[in-house]
């Protein structure tokens, strides 16, 4: 079992998911924003990201926000998942 940056699991369920697929920039950081805003401090997010850039500026973003970027994973459909620790 991986384990984030606090000593916690990375494997048990996020606390919310969205999916951005299709989404254009600056778009899916907004909504990953504005769901983020929605949240408690310390859940998790995961976020379904195409590849290109979304996944380059989406992650790097959410860190520049102050949030913890815990784990990137490429998926075999060809899109990407983060998961977000909110700041």
């Amino acid at each position: 079992m991986s384990q984030t940056e606090n000593g916690g699991s990375s494997d048990s369920a996020p606390d919310a998911t969205i999916d951005l697929r299709g989404v254009k920039c600056p778009f899916n950081f907004v909504k990953t924003k504005l769901k983020l805003e929605t949240m408690d401090s310390g859940q998790t997010l995961a976020v379904v990201l195409d590849p290109g850039e979304p996944i380059a500026n989406v992650p790097r973003s959410v860190q520049e926000e102050g949030h913890a970027l815990l784990k990137t994973t490429p998926r075999p459909d060809g899109l990407y998942e983060i998961l977000v620790r909110k700041a």
